[in-house]
């Protein structure tokens, strides 16, 4: 199969939205494309002495309506292409939640796994000051992303102080330890904010989610707190799949057992009572909701047409190719688009962010609350605009963000 690239994805999924907006040229092409971008060659001594050149990658793709915002993966496969994509998509979701940021996004090409402690907190530091001259509280504010975590931000905080003359500045980063100017609420907030759309979801399906069954394609952060809270909600998990295989029991599986199986066993295949499962047999399982929770480009034109759920909600950034996209909206399967769905993080990121300027820190009842409220509400703007253009719920979510920006560069007369 040919390699599906990111960013001509996320520029067709605008040019879509930007036909049916009839969208000013110039506005378009302004949003086609990043205003910056940054390649980094760093160097980071290992713990034997040797000494490695690492690249990194920091794209900024618009600022119209406030500074960027993005996080920063920590990946192998981290490419250009892939970064200046994840910044365009985050650009729409906080317009899709009408947070004041633009898109940003970064990440460093590694396996970290490949890396001890030490080396790790070298390799943040050393990348974060290789990027710091685009990086700041008011220009942009990374967070964490894959293989990225709190004290990797932690790590990246203290460094861009030293370049700012020992001065602590906490909101340069988001998804910092509580301890560190982190909020409460932060850490399961994209699989909060992922288990709000489906709920308000399944209302207009009809469905009602106790005793609703739902598969999991991935089980990091956010598929992991997706998952539980589904349970809670009396959701069935039925499979769970992680990068080195699956697991799959029709009558239900417990992700709180789960999670605890995998910290001892380091993985979750061999977990009890289950039987291994693939990628496609798991797209293909007659649930009523899939949640793609990994990496981009999972669902193609190639298992589109397998997929039986009635709900498909996008955890993971970019995980349904344009072409799946018409197969499963041909199908009647309703599908809540990634920068609708897991935009629970950045929300909760930006009420990190303002707790930092304000040094005045919330419970974590009033960030579960204020994320709620926006979450409805960004749901019921998204759904409506699907209904009054007739056109699926990403193209809705497009259209309602776009609009949005275009506005901001309207009136700051950049077209």
């Amino acid at each position: 199969m040919p390699e599906i690239n990111p960013l001509a994805i996320a520029q067709q999924q605008l040019d879509m939205a930007a036909e049916k907006l009839n969208l000013d040229p110039g506005v378009h092409a302004i949003l086609r494309e990043p205003m910056r971008t940054l390649e980094v060659n760093f160097p980071v001594k290992m713990d034997d002495g040797t000494v490695k050149v690492f690249k990194g990658y920091r794209a900024q793709h618009n600022d119209a309506i406030g500074p960027a915002k993005g996080g920063i993966r920590f990946h192998q496969s981290v490419n250009m292409d892939e970064v200046k994509a994840l910044s365009m998509w985050m650009t729409f979701k906080c317009g899709v939640l009408g947070l004041p940021y633009g898109g940003g996004k970064g990440g460093v090409v590694v396996d970290p796994r490949t890396l001890s402690q030490s080396e790790l907190e070298r390799l943040s530091r050393a990348y974060f000051a290789a990027i710091s001259s685009i990086i700041g509280p008011d220009k942009d504010i990374p967070a964490p992303d894959v293989n990225t975590n709190p004290q990797i931000m932690a790590w990246m905080m203290d460094e861009y102080s030293k370049y700012s003359g020992g001065v602590c500045h906490p909101g340069v980063v988001t998804g910092k330890p509580i301890i560190a100017g982190g909020s409460l609420g932060r850490s399961e907030a994209t699989g909060r904010g992922c288990v709000i759309i489906i709920r308000e979801a399944a209302k207009r399906l009809g469905l009602s989610l106790k005793g609703a069954t739902a598969a999991i394609q991935g089980f990091g952060n956010v598929g992991g707190a997706t998952a539980r809270l589904l349970a809670k909600e009396g959701v069935k998990i039925v499979a769970i799949m992680e990068i080195d295989g699956g697991i799959y029991n029709p009558d239900g599986i417990n992700p709180e057992d789960v999670l605890e199986y995998r910290k001892k066993a380091g993985t979750i295949n061999g977990y009890p009572g289950c039987r291994e499962i693939g990628n496609e047999e798991l797209f293909a399982l007659g649930c009523d909701i899939l949640v793609p929770a990994a990496m981009e480009n999972q669902i193609t034109k190639e298992n589109a047409g397998q997929i039986k759920a009635k709900l498909v909600a996008e955890a993971a950034n970019g995980p349904t190719t344009p072409e799946a996209d018409e197969i499963l909206s041909k199908n009647g399967i309703m599908l809540t688009p990634d920068i609708l769905t897991n935009a629970g993080g950045v929300t909760v990121s930006y009420f990190e962010w303002v707790q930092n300027f304000m040094n005045y820190y919330w419970t974590e009842e009033e960030v579960n609350s204020r994320l709620e409220q926006k979450m409805v509400e960004a749901f019921e703007r998204i759904y409506q605009m699907s209904q009054d253009y007739q056109v699926n719920m990403r193209v809705a979510a497009y259209m309602a963000s776009i609009s949005r920006v275009a506005e901001a560069i309207k009136v700051r007369g950049w077209a």
